[in-house]
């Protein structure tokens, strides 16, 4: 929403100013003539007093999913491209979206091609949308554009959800067994300290660390409480450092088990965006640029810059990426064979549903594998603070009788 302010006249002819508050400057126009008001003049006002403040501006995947998919469809149905947006903004559950659509609907109005108006909205529509979309009004295959468009965003969205669901589950049970042995330390041990003291005894060695952890527990409660925040912190601050951002992503890569799910992500991500982009004309280096701000990892990231560069000089594109570990050796042969061959797009697409099926695959044996591993490492935390305690118990049942 925004603020208009307007001058005109009203029904019976007197000056009428004021402020409007609308999602558009068409709907403030329509909504003052519904008014009767007779408009000379209306502009909307900057200033950030009358801007709507909204947390987090940009669209959910899988609302912009939806929107592509209903885009396409309506093109594909011969409805004109204003009408259209009009629609869609109606339509859509993103209020960051609508506002966007609404924006570039008053613009298409005015004479403004769609790609134009869409690249004032950086935060709803990416630069590879804008692109693709710019390359479908030149050419004149705009339906074919938002197909690509919706099927690559599908894809990503699916990439994604399938990571997320795979390391979601780990995350939730390190949390939960982190609090079950915080409050065994805090409120349970501490039971059985006083007694082992007034028996007293050497206790064995696992007992003693375990006295002595829960000790601190109860006397630095505060610090453990702390530890995780600062740590969040930390990372906040250092992760805005590229060398860190590099080292980091390395790391990640080399991650026993999840190592391979994130660098399989990565693959489809560069290969499905590069691919899209090549298929839509946008020219090579336009698009490795392009390619290089959505991977969202820095070691790919690198890969593509050195790319870009070889590419510059006139050489291949195979031979840089060759350089870098997180590529197999399929990679780098399929691209080879799609630059001597002239069906880079084409190469590139098929390593990205191979890769796609890898992850399905990955993902699955993973929710396989890591629920039985996950309740070993449960079992292992809890049963080991419990036979810290259960150990002496014996003994002293044994000394009775």
């Amino acid at each position: 929403m925004a603020y208009f302010t307007y001058q005109g006249r009203d029904r019976v002819g007197k000056q009428a100013k004021g402020r409007v508050k609308a999602d558009s400057k068409k709907e403030a126009i329509e909504q003052l003539k519904g008014q009767g008001v007779s408009i000379s003049g209306i502009k909307e006002l900057d200033s950030v007093f009358y801007q709507d403040i909204q947390i987090g501006s940009g669209v959910k995947p899988k609302d912009f999913v939806i929107y592509l998919r209903q885009f396409a469809t309506l093109i594909k149905a011969g409805i004109p491209l204003v009408q259209t947006t009009y629609i869609l903004a109606e339509q859509t559950n993103s209020k960051a979206l609508k506002h966007a659509l609404n924006d570039i609907g008053a613009n298409l109005e005015s004479g403004k091609a769609f790609s134009d108006a869409a690249a004032n909205h950086p935060k709803v529509f990416s630069n590879l949308f804008v692109n693709m979309f710019r390359a479908g009004e030149a050419g004149g295959k705009l339906e074919e554009i938002l197909e690509r468009l919706a099927s690559y965003y599908e894809k990503q969205y699916d990439t994604r959800q399938k990571v997320i669901s795979a390391l979601t589950y780990p995350v939730i049970v390190g949390v939960i067994a982190l609090v079950i042995v915080c409050f065994l330390l805090a409120f349970v041990v501490p039971r059985f300290a006083s007694m082992f003291d007034s028996l007293g005894g050497e206790l064995p060695f696992i007992t003693q660390m375990t006295l002595e952890l829960s000790g601190f527990v109860q006397s630095f409660w505060y610090i453990v409480m702390l530890i995780p925040v600062a740590l969040l912190v930390v990372f906040k601050l250092v992760s805005k450092e590229e060398k860190f951002q590099h080292t980091f992503d390395q790391v990640k890569l080399k991650i026993p088990v999840f190592g391979g799910l994130i660098q399989k992500a990565a693959l489809v991500r560069m290969m499905s965006t590069l691919s899209s982009l090549l298929n839509s004309s946008v020219p090579i280096l336009q698009s490795l640029h392009i390619t290089e701000k959505v991977v969202e990892n820095k070691v790919v990231e690198k890969a593509i810059k050195d790319s870009y560069s070889s590419l510059e000089r006139g050489d291949s594109l195979s031979d840089p990426l060759s350089k870098h570990k997180i590529f197999p050796p399929l990679v780098i042969q399929m691209v080879a064979v799609g630059e001597k061959t002239g069906s880079l797009d084409y190469m590139l697409e098929r390593v990205a549903s191979f890769y796609e099926s890898e992850l399905e695959y990955t993902t699955e044996r993973l929710k396989t594998l890591i629920e039985p591993l996950m309740i070993l490492f449960l079992a292992i935390l809890v049963g080991g603070i419990v036979a810290a305690i259960a150990i002496p118990m014996f003994s002293i049942f044994d000394s009775v009788q």
